[in-house]
């Protein structure tokens, strides 16, 4: 049966390329691809992983300058590593 179907420029010169790799024809190329296509098992989607949310509550530290905080607490965690000697 003979029919139209467009495909990308992309895709049409890497199949013309298999094709002649393979010493095929076009047409009988692509029927095979497209057989072996149908006949594989259809591809599981996997699940989108859902993040559960829970509440904290109101928050104790100003968050707009929470890279300050976290500065401030990293030069502590340095300096007491220091003192102890580690």
């Amino acid at each position: 049966m003979r029919t139209t179907i467009r495909i990308d420029d992309e895709l049409f010169e890497r199949l013309k390329r298999e094709a002649q790799r393979q010493n095929l024809s076009l047409t009988r190329l692509v029927n095979r691809l497209i057989k072996a296509g149908l006949a594989a098992p259809p591809v599981q989607q996997k699940r989108t992983y859902k993040q559960r949310v829970h509440a904290m509550g109101v928050p104790k530290v100003p968050l707009d300058k929470a890279l300050a905080l976290a500065g401030r607490l990293e030069d502590d965690e340095i300096l007491r590593k220091l003192v102890a000697g580690k």
